[in-house]
């Protein structure tokens, strides 16, 4: 998985966990893909202090998933369901095979 990938996932699963600060500026790095310095100037510190604040909390963000796992086992239901739907696709009972895409779609919302 591409390391951009894994932090978005992180953020996702583990984001509520860290500061407000810490937060928003891996959202906007990671997710809005700003660079350190339009970070940086808008909160007045320089891209070294920023480039610091994102390896410490990526450091933070890989402790919790080492310690709960969560993105892990996240990405496994994801695939699991996404198997599912597709052996659901040779089912030839129109009904049966609806009733399954509709259970998996509510399965992925829950996640």
């Amino acid at each position: 998985m591409a390391k951009e990938l894994r932090f978005v996932m992180l953020l996702d699963c583990y984001g509520d966990l860290l500061t407000e600060h810490q937060r928003s500026v891996m959202e906007l790095y990671y997710c809005e893909d700003l660079s350190l310095a339009e970070i940086g100037n808008p909160l007045g510190i320089t891209r070294q202090a920023v480039m610091g604040l994102i390896k410490r909390t990526e450091a933070i963000l890989l402790n919790y998933e080492e310690k709960l796992g969560f993105a892990e086992r996240l990405e496994k239901m994801r695939l699991c369901f996404s198997n599912i739907e597709k052996a659901a696709a040779g089912i030839q009972n129109d009904s049966i095979r609806d009733s399954i895409v509709r259970e998996i779609n509510k399965g992925l919302e829950l996640l």
